[in-house]
């Protein structure tokens, strides 16, 4: 039986960090995925986060479900990097103290490694 993957139990990190992302990734460019419409500009140049997450208590706009019950990403496929790049904890057997510290703030066991 394979296993499950922990990320769509937790969310933590969607609702933890600002994701900042190079504007080109998102469909006001040609080459873009990401929704523009689900991004904001910030401060620094060249770049958009998505909503929801410049804030003080963050939650990505694109995150449905309930934190550490069972949540998804609605646009998965058209994720920015700063997503695609983030690996759970114990992902190929390496630990990740940022996902660790979302899972807290969330009260949330830590991932152990495979």
């Amino acid at each position: 039986m394979a296993e499950m993957n922990a990320c769509i139990t937790c969310g933590a990190c969607c609702a933890c960090f600002r994701v900042s992302f190079y504007w080109g990734e998102t469909t006001a460019s040609p080459e873009g995925i990401v929704p523009v419409a689900l991004t904001a500009p910030i401060a620094a140049p060249h770049r958009v986060a998505m909503l929801g997450t410049d804030q003080a208590n963050p939650r990505c706009v694109g995150l449905d479900g309930e934190l550490g019950k069972q949540v998804a990403c609605r646009i998965y496929e058209q994720r920015p990097s700063p997503c695609r790049e983030f690996q759970a904890s114990g992902e190929q057997g390496k630990i990740n103290p940022d996902c660790d510290k979302a899972r807290a703030k969330y009260q949330l066991a830590p991932l152990v490694a495979s």
